[in-house]
């Protein structure tokens, strides 16, 4: 039997999936957080904020270009 105890699964919750998502914009996951997401974030999620984060990036292009043509 092994002397450490497993950690306890921590839920997967909205806040942390837009977390692991932004980091990973960024590029900048450790690898221990990387695995723990893995373990315990819902794929579908992930998909789901990620596309939400593509469009409002996106966005903010968009409108940051218009702004400085417009000057």
């Amino acid at each position: 039997m092994s002397s450490m105890a497993a950690a306890p699964a921590k839920k997967p919750s909205f806040w942390r999936t837009v977390k692991a998502v932004a980091w990973s914009f960024v590029g900048l996951r450790a690898r221990g957080d990387y695995e723990e997401d893995v373990k315990n974030l819902n794929p579908l999620h992930i998909i789901v904020v990620g596309l939400i984060a593509v469009v409002v990036f996106v966005a903010v292009l968009v409108l940051l270009a218009k702004w400085m043509v417009a000057r």
